[in-house]
């Protein structure tokens, strides 16, 4: 499988700051917790691939459940 890395922008859920952050198509799949780059709260990112390969990313505050 071939991977690339993707810059995606996401908005923080605690403070609303704009991020860039980039995303390992590999990650598909995947959730993992970063904090933000600015507030420092934990992040939880979502990596989506569609099905044409396409990368999208969703974020979550660690209270939020689903």
């Amino acid at each position: 499988m071939n991977h690339t890395l993707n810059e995606e922008h996401v908005s923080c859920p605690y403070c609303g700051e704009c991020l860039s952050v980039l995303i390992d198509s590999q990650d598909a799949a995947q959730e993992y917790i970063e904090d933000c780059q600015v507030c420092c709260r934990p992040i939880t990112f979502l990596i989506h691939e569609s099905i044409n390969g396409d990368i999208s990313v969703t974020v979550h505050s660690e209270n939020d459940t689903f």
